[in-house]
């Protein structure tokens, strides 16, 4: 079998995993009452939602995986594997029965840990970001872990609306397997593909404007640290090919870059949302409805059409940033963090104004009315 068919069937293995669960987990969820309540402020759905979508994705990705991973070439899966298990069981918890945020920080940190200790995925070096280099393995593993916490708890903020965070993890997962598949990381792009058909299986239920099911922590979780590993294993794989004289298609100093576009959209979104929280006073971990996600959908886009918008956004930023591939790397990050400010900007005021006409009409009507 060769490796394209390979990676092809694991795709559709864990696609047909997960579309064929969920009825059964939507079933579950309704007999129990296993539900996504709305709230007045994060949450933008109105009706109980189903949020065991989770579930599925693990399922589809974990299966798939087991099948086609070759550990006799890639023995670490086995200790990533724990890793993601216990993520799995700490995000089940939590959409179940809600967890402190202390608890589930434990549980990312011990997760991080085993990735970047026991599969020794981490980041060996800064590839001249700030000027630096070469890093010892104690600094090696503090970048790693913070990578990795910001990574996951980012694609957990950005789960606010139908489709986002599924397709946005899909995407990512994407991009990175056929750059594996490039580099004959056969196995990387065997998991980065397996997650993506889960999460295409989980859409068909989530990418409508109202949908059956939502992944919950325990998808946005698991996705959040699969492409935290695919980023440091794409960075790490492209430098030791480029070391040994192979032809790889990125300088080291560009491979950052390029990972940190993949997951710019969840990354800058929830470091703008939390300067604008700390520039008004507040912790930044207060709810408001400054997301973009939340910006299109008050201007009136349905959810997948808002999802749609920051899928075109995300895959913008993408090829943009391969535009800049011979630059220097600060000027590289510079465009990038630009463009991405730039329609963070145009959407806001856009949003703003659709308030003030929508405000304006109201006015005129209960004039008529008086």
């Amino acid at each position: 079998m060769t490796p394209l068919v390979l990676v092809a069937i694991s795709f559709l293995l864990a696609f047909f995993i997960s579309v064929l669960s969920i009825p059964s987990l939507i079933k579950v969820a309704k007999e129990k009452r296993l539900y996504d309540e709305p709230d007045e402020i994060r949450k933008i759905h109105h009706t109980s939602i189903p949020a065991l979508g989770g579930i599925a994705i693990f399922g589809g990705t974990v299966i798939s995986t087991t099948f086609f991973v070759d550990f006799a070439v890639l023995p670490i899966w086995g200790y990533a594997m724990s890793a993601i298990t216990l993520l799995f069981f700490t995000g089940l918890k939590d959409d179940i029965i809600p967890l402190t945020a202390g608890k589930k920080f434990l549980a990312q940190s011990v997760a991080a840990l085993i990735i970047a200790t026991k599969c020794d995925i981490r980041l060996t070096n800064f590839y001249g970001f700030l000027w630096i280099d070469g890093i010892d393995y104690y600094a090696s593993l503090l970048v790693s872990l913070f990578t990795i916490l910001v990574i996951v708890n980012a694609f957990n903020l950005l789960d606010g609306i139908n489709g986002l965070a599924g397709g946005i993890g899909c995407l990512a997962a994407c991009m990175f397997a056929y750059f594996f598949y490039q580099f004959e990381q056969i196995n990387w792009a065997i998991i980065a593909l397996s997650l993506a058909g889960s999460l295409v299986g989980f859409l068909y239920y989530n990418f409508r404007k109202k949908a059956c099911i939502f992944m919950g922590d325990t998808g946005s979780l698991l996705i959040g640290l699969f492409l935290a590993i695919f980023a440091i294993v794409f960075i790490e794989t492209n430098y030791k090919l480029y070391n040994e004289g192979k032809n790889v298609w990125f300088k080291p100093s560009f491979a950052p870059v390029l990972a940190i576009t993949i997951l710019l959209l969840p990354l800058f979104d929830t470091l703008r949302v939390f300067c604008m929280r700390i520039a008004r006073g507040c912790s930044p971990f207060s709810g408001d409805r400054h997301h973009l996600h939340h910006y299109l959908v008050d201007m009136g886009l349905t959810h997948p059409i808002a999802s749609l918008v920051l899928y075109g956004m995300h895959v913008s930023l993408v090829l943009l940033v391969l535009l800049f591939a011979e630059l220097p790397q600060t000027y590289s990050l510079i465009a990038v963090a630009l463009a991405a400010l730039s329609f963070s900007i145009l959407l806001y005021y856009l949003k703003r104004n659709h308030a003030v006409i929508h405000t304006e009409k109201n006015n005129k009507k209960l004039t008529i009315f008086s």
